[in-house]
């Protein structure tokens, strides 16, 4: 298992250097993009290897697909499209050429969505042609699907922040299964991913913890809550990052976060507009400003800010 772990470190490594010079042209040529009307609240964002970005909306749904070149964004699907609804956690997968994405009936929590399509589903996209390729419902009448992280191999891993579940989805697999189910982790489990350690990393945004759970072939091994060095306000996204991760939090922070044992450290990087979703594009991360605040504060409720954007920043130096 330990080496099935170096392995992926370092295939993952490769993967990153190779797309070094793509991240410099976008940081250099577009430090920011402004996401159009008709994708509010954007709750995640992917890359490919070469830099094409996709981006979810929690309110209005479909995914946004954001080309190398500059150019304006387009739709890679449309809202309500395949039977979606809002959509969650984007994850794009170079080697089987498919975009992940959670879609989730979130009425209620007083988002409508685009459809009718009840449940919380996973679906399974061609990244060239946008086609549909395969969908799977979480098993639990409870369940809002949100953030996605692969295992070593090959096994899809689905946080649900309804309820105190991780799912599996196994190569080859017509159907989710549970990975975990503990009651630790019922405090909205958001962002996922897997650590270097060969274990699977999870926080939850409404109680602001951070655990760890093993991986011990197709059972979870022991749930362990981190102690952070600071408290965490609604932790979302999360991405493995250099003996640890970078992950933000909604309260405005993109965080560093190492860890030692039972304890993480949580350094601040840089500050951002209610972020929701953070990923590596080369040397680059970009950040998306879901500011989800305008959905739960009273007093920002039923209006909407300014702008929705995804900002790039360099990743930061040792």
């Amino acid at each position: 298992m330990k080496r099935k772990i170096q392995r992926w470190v370092v295939t993952t490594a490769l993967s990153v250097a190779a797309s070094l010079v793509v991240g410099s042209v976008w940081a250099a040529g577009m430090p920011e993009v402004t996401l159009p009307d008709t994708a509010p609240f954007p709750e995640s964002v992917a890359a490919t290897s070469d830099g094409v970005l996709f981006v979810s909306s929690i309110t209005d749904g479909g995914v946004l697909r954001i080309a190398l070149d500059g150019s304006a964004p387009t739709p890679f699907f449309k809202p309500g499209e395949h039977d979606t609804r809002s959509t969650f956690g984007v994850l794009a997968d170079d080697k089987s050429g498919t975009l992940w994405v959670a879609s989730n009936d979130a009425s209620a929590i007083g988002i409508k969505g685009p459809s009718a399509v009840e449940g919380a589903w996973i679906k399974a996209f061609d990244l060239k042609s946008g086609g549909l390729k395969a969908a799977f419902r979480l098993p639990v009448e409870s369940a809002v699907a949100n953030d996605f992280a692969f295992g070593p191999d090959g096994t899809l891993y689905v946080t649900n922040t309804a309820g105190p579940e991780i799912f599996m989805l196994k190569p080859g697999a017509d159907a989710l299964e549970i990975f975990v189910k503990d009651d630790a982790l019922k405090g909205g489990l958001d962002g996922i991913a897997l650590g270097e350690d060969g274990n699977l990393y999870v926080n939850t945004y409404v109680s602001g913890e951070l655990f760890r759970i093993g991986i011990a072939g197709d059972v979870a091994g022991k749930v362990t809550k981190l102690k952070t060095s600071r408290p965490l306000t609604h932790p979302d996204g999360m991405k493995p990052y250099k003996n640890g991760f970078i992950m933000v939090e909604g309260k405005g922070t993109l965080d560093r976060v190492t860890v030692s044992g039972d304890e993480a450290k949580i350094e601040t990087v840089k500050e951002f507009a209610g972020p929701t979703g953070v990923v590596l594009a080369g040397d680059v991360i970009w950040v998306t400003e879901g500011q989800l605040g305008y959905l739960s504060d009273p007093d920002k409720k039923g209006r909407k800010p300014e702008a929705f954007r995804l900002r790039a920043m360099s990743l930061p130096k040792e």
